[in-house]
């Protein structure tokens, strides 16, 4: 891999794909909040690692428009939101997300005549998480389709994981997508626990395996049901150490 701008990010709400209204993702934040122990036999800080936690902080311009900004941050949820962030579009491509309260929906109306929001998302429960997009960006589905694998490069690990989907559109009964895994990108199975809820419209979860649960090298996402099209997106977290929440 060889580095690359910021050039092509997409930013998910809760289903909905608000990248072509957000300006600017102004900061991601997450990991422990260290506890200071210091003994008092000690010339410099102790700490220990504490809480998880996360937030995403982006600007969004005024998109009045059915679907897009405003309708969907202006309504202050007091629920969580899924926010996930795309490094790029590729299937693979680095992508962040997190469980979270947003917070707030500050407008800014510039002297220039912009007017912009600034949203805030604080991770609730699980903290902030990274990992790869098992979509190109958006992916449509017109049927049942088994997706192209995302090669994780380590044979398998021990740890668990996590996923997030956004549903955007669906026509149709339902549609659910299931995670699958594969040692060799041939033979694939489901995950354990890795079917999300049936959808049947606008719709954003997260899942979890379990804290033990292995992954092997290969894994994709998988549609079935009574659908056409759905439009979707799906991004997942393989564990690369015990992680608790």
């Amino acid at each position: 891999m060889t580095k690359q701008t910021g050039l092509g990010m997409n930013c998910y709400v809760s289903g909905y794909d608000l990248s072509g209204d957000v300006g600017s993702i102004k900061s991601i934040s997450g990991g422990n909040k260290p506890l200071e122990v210091t003994g008092i036999d000690k010339s410099a800080p102790e700490r220990l690692g504490g809480l998880r936690d996360g937030a995403v902080n982006f600007s969004s311009w005024f998109n009045p428009s059915a679907g897009q900004a405003h309708p969907v941050l202006s309504a202050l949820p007091t629920a969580d939101v899924l926010a996930t962030v795309t490094a790029a579009t590729a299937l693979g491509s680095a992508a962040v997300s997190l469980t979270g309260k947003q917070i707030n929906y500050d407008g800014d109306r510039k002297d220039d005549g912009s007017l912009a929001f600034d949203v805030n998302a604080l991770a609730n429960g699980f903290g902030l998480e990274w990992g790869v997009l098992l979509t190109a960006g958006k992916r449509t589905d017109t049927g049942a389709t088994n997706g192209t694998a995302v090669d994780l490069t380590t044979v398998s690990t021990e740890f668990g994981w996590q996923a997030y989907l956004h549903v955007f559109a669906f026509t149709g009964t339902s549609v659910t997508v299931t995670l699958e895994d594969s040692a060799n990108n041939t033979d694939f199975l489901p995950l354990t626990g890795g079917a999300f809820t049936a959808a049947t419209g606008v719709t954003s979860e997260r899942l979890q395996g379990g804290r033990t649960a292995t992954v092997r090298r290969y894994v994709r996402a998988v549609t079935s049901g009574v659908f056409n099209p759905a439009t979707f997106a799906v991004m997942f977290v393989r564990n690369e150490v015990a992680v608790a929440f």
